[in-house]
């Protein structure tokens, strides 16, 4: 079930007051919410409910388990059979045809025939979010920073069908105890909640959809055909694609989980606007972030050990998450890269002697131009099918200046224009729109909104395509 179709509208115009109304009788509000958020997934594929539920039932089992277990050694072992449960369903559904074809390759390189056949295994939408979010509570609840709760209020957490199928990735601490008393409507920040909902919808339905459809699809899937300019607008285009049609879905997310009476962690702090790949991962997708610096680089050791040790974690923490976005290496090399970054960033500050210089306009903007191009680079492989298409995009960036432009539009600019232009409009000037809409008069409130989703309507193309992070 997407949410900008007329589908879920009608879902959520159900929910929202049944939701207000069961709201102060928690054992009553607990159980619908849940099969509100299994609706939610079933509208995908009813099936792989029980995936959902089954996830519940296992981490919750092993939670408490954990939480009783005195012994450490014990509790070691319960968190190392729960991790690795969550991570046997995520590789299995993830990465099994991928295991088989790399192995059939690998084999066939030295001319063995290998009678291992991929078996097209339908990937659970939004399995990666759910995992990650159970495999934090275990966790957490392992390291004594979170205590289990009740089955009712894990299931909701893990459920709640704003974050389900495409994040944010939220923590156990920023979200359960929530669920502990009831919501109070008139503390709702309604104004915040639609602002974020119509420049959610705008970002995906107008900037990412059009960028989609003009240019970007088109370019990445022949590139051989486009001259050198249509290349590298595509690329640019591809960057602003990709943060509009996440940041979409998280604003309309966060939004929606607001008008619920609930608070998401925020997920983006206009990243190209980065003055390094360090500042770049501290800006996008903020939630995986945090949660691969706290549950992959910190128990590998993180800066302890060396600089050797810091650069290898740093590496694989970054290879991790490239592979974590998809079964391909493709997104192994864009993590790579990402972790040659990240790796040649530590190396320059650890140099002997080294002295951070006062920051200037012109510094900040070099930098910011420089981080923003090697993540431009990165995307190329992200994006594309296999390294073949990779490599032609980059040969063709190069080898077809000479060539007149098919797809450079005064549309696309724009649309790139806007993408880009808006990481650095001044923080206050949407809590300024925001405090100016809540001012309004509710009738008034909703003309405004009326008319910004006509918009958006008569910009958009025809369809919505699904957001890009429900493959991952």
């Amino acid at each position: 079930m997407l949410f900008p179709t007329a589908t879920f509208a009608i879902f959520f115009l159900v929910v929202l007051p049944l939701s207000w109304l069961l709201m102060p009788r928690g054992e009553r509000w607990r159980p619908f919410i849940v099969a509100a958020s299994f609706v939610f997934y079933a509208g995908w594929d009813w099936r792989f409910c029980f995936l959902l539920a089954g996830s519940i039932v296992w981490n919750q089992w092993f939670a408490l388990a954990i939480h009783r277990r005195p012994d450490t050694r014990t509790r070691k072992r319960l968190l190392a059979v729960a991790v690795a449960g969550n991570l046997a369903v995520l590789g299995y559904f993830k990465y099994a045809d991928f295991f088989v074809t790399s192995t059939n390759n690998a084999f066939a390189w030295f001319g063995i025939d290998v009678p291992l056949e991929a078996r097209s295994i339908i990937l659970p939408v939004g399995i990666s979010f759910f995992t990650f979010m159970a495999i934090s509570y275990v966790v957490d609840v392992y390291r004594g920073d979170f205590t289990p709760t009740g089955l009712g209020k894990f299931a909701a957490y893990l459920s709640f069908f704003p974050h389900l199928v495409a994040g944010p990735i939220v923590r156990p601490g920023e979200l359960i105890p929530q669920l502990d008393s009831p919501r109070d409507p008139r503390y709702v920040d309604t104004s915040r909640a639609f602002f974020l909902i119509a420049t959610g919808l705008f970002m995906k339905v107008v900037i990412s959809n059009h960028l989609a459809s003009s240019i970007v699809d088109d370019v990445f899937g022949a590139p051989s055909q486009y001259s050198s300019l249509d290349v590298l607008v595509a690329i640019y285009a591809y960057a602003v694609q990709i943060y509009a049609d996440f940041l979409g879905y998280t604003n309309i997310a966060i939004g929606i989980a607001l008008l619920l009476g609930f608070r998401f962690p925020q997920n983006f702090d206009s990243p190209y606007a980065a003055t390094s790949i360090q500042d770049f991962w501290r800006r996008w997708h903020m939630t995986l972030s945090r949660w691969l610096r706290d549950y992959v680089y910190i128990p590998l050791g993180g800066n302890r050990g060396g600089r050797l040790f810091t650069y290898r974690n740093l590496m694989l923490t970054m290879l991790i998450g490239g592979l974590w976005h998809g079964a391909g290496w493709t997104f192994v090399v864009w993590g790579g890269i990402h972790g040659v970054a990240l790796v040649a960033e530590r190396w320059w500050r650890d140099r002997p002697g080294y002295v951070e210089r006062p920051s200037t306009v012109w510094s900040r903007a070099w930098k910011r131009l420089v981080t923003f191009h090697v993540v431009c680079f990165a995307w190329i492989f992200f994006r594309s099918e296999s390294f073949v298409d990779a490599w032609e995009m980059i040969v063709r960036l190069f080898t077809a200046w000479g060539e007149p432009s098919q797809l450079v539009t005064g549309g696309v600019l724009l649309a790139i224009a806007i993408g880009i232009g808006s990481q650095y409009l001044p923080r206050r000037l949407p809590l300024a729109l925001m405090a100016r809409f809540s001012r309004l008069p509710i009738p008034a409130q909703a003309v405004v909104l009326s008319l910004g989703l006509l918009v958006v309507h008569a910009l958009g193309p025809e369809g919505v395509a699904p957001f890009i992070y429900f493959q991952f």
